[in-house]
């Protein structure tokens, strides 16, 4: 597809450290079209609660006039940013009331993301909504698109602070679009009960950082960390990942290190996971680091926990593991079916335990090799190739 103009609405700012899959399919889709990226609009609560984060920090300056709320990134790529707060909405009842302010607010955000478009010229507008439950919910009455896709790439219903409305609001925007693509079948079997044009489109991941030829120095953390290491590199969150497996699973091979780098909740920094000898937490590292951090592990973990978030979630690292040519170990789930001939995949303690000493014996070249090909095919090019083709199939 080329030369057509998009809209993308996301849950996730441009400006985000750790990315995101919209801002992904955003450069890939600039590429041979024009897009505009829109940041969220801020409310009082987002601001109150991270006026201090660096991009929270750009947008107070937009408001404030001392910035512009347009940035140009590419030839074919900008990003608008909202000279102007909106309601906060997601404290209210659900029904008439949040839907009232919630129409508000898509009316005041759509009248200034169309004033800006025709500022830019764009024309026959492609609106891709990345997950965009609320802000996007009545985009249609107030944005002349000539097709509307949603992006469903998370089951936010599964999460406390969507439960409220999301529930009810995310089959409405589902059926209200012209199609739905998802990162994983299992998304997309749950958008298809509503809108019956929804696809599973894969995941598209940049492996471009991950390299299994590089030759990367020992971070110096890992000096005291015997080998075989076995680590998992993310954010360390109970909501997905299992800490009491993780604990039997490191008790249990008391001669494995058991290494887990990021930034840990609430829940694993007080976890007994502490008190044994063979675990450890080094800590968050920089993204630009995470491949010489990878590249010191025998094996990689993805420890999730079964539950209405990880069901049906894709899970990116798995890639970049496989991209590294490391042997993965991960809970068995739907969506990690997927990768059933290249990740070892385990249901329980024992499983586990047994992968880990397969995965530390899976030496061969060629097993490493064949890992490497199957992460890379799934490039952010491939991934917008087939979303394009949907749209295709739609204007058809």
């Amino acid at each position: 597809m080329k030369n057509r103009d998009f809209i993308i609405t996301s849950l996730q700012s441009w400006d985000i450290p750790i990315g995101s899959n919209a801002s992904d399919i955003a450069k890939e889709i600039s590429v041979n079209n024009r897009v505009l990226y829109v940041n969220p609009a801020l409310d009082p609560v987002i601001l109150y609660r991270n006026e201090q984060k660096p991009d929270i920090q750009h947008r107070i300056q937009v408001l404030k006039k001392k910035k512009p709320n347009i940035r140009k990134l590419s030839d074919s790529l900008w990003l608008l940013d909202f000279p102007f707060v909106i309601w906060s909405v997601n404290g209210l009842p659900d029904g008439p009331i949040f839907d009232f302010f919630n129409r508000r607010n898509n009316r005041k955000i759509f009248k200034h993301v169309k004033k800006i478009a025709g500022e830019l010229g764009f024309k026959d507008i492609i609106h891709f909504i990345d997950n965009d439950i609320y802000r996007s919910l009545y985009s249609r009455d107030y944005l002349d698109s000539s097709a509307s896709v949603y992006y469903r790439r998370d089951n936010l219903q599964a999460f406390s602070w969507w439960k409220h409305h999301a529930c009810r609001l995310e089959p409405e925007i589902i059926a209200k679009s012209d199609l739905v693509v998802c990162n994983s079948p299992q998304l997309a079997d749950f958008a298809r009960e509503f809108n019956q044009k929804s696809y599973d489109v894969g995941q598209g991941v940049d492996l471009s950082a991950y390299n299994p030829d590089s030759t990367f120095p020992l971070p110096k953390e890992f000096e005291e960390i015997p080998e075989p290491r076995i680590g998992y590199i993310g954010d360390i969150n109970s909501l997905r990942l299992d800490p009491d497996l993780l604990y039997d699973l490191a008790k249990s091979k008391p001669d494995y290190s058991f290494v887990m780098i990021g930034r840990e909740d609430k829940v694993f920094a007080e976890h007994q996971l502490h008190t044994l000898k063979n675990v450890f937490f080094p800590g968050s590292v920089p993204k630009n680091r995470v491949a010489e951090y990878m590249s010191a592990l025998n094996v990689c973990l993805n420890p999730q926990k079964l539950n209405e978030i990880t069901i049906g979630n894709y899970p990116r690292k798995v890639d970049e593991y496989l991209a590294m040519g490391k042997p993965v170990i991960a809970t068995k789930t739907a969506t990690m079916e997927l990768f059933r001939d290249h990740a070892y995949l385990c249901s329980g303690l024992k499983e586990y335990g047994d992968a880990v000493e397969k995965a530390l014996a899976d030496t061969s070249k060629e097993s490493a090799l064949e890992r490497v090909l199957f992460a890379r095919s799934h490039s952010w090019e491939n991934n917008v190739n087939n979303i394009y083709k949907y749209i295709t199939e739609f204007f058809k």
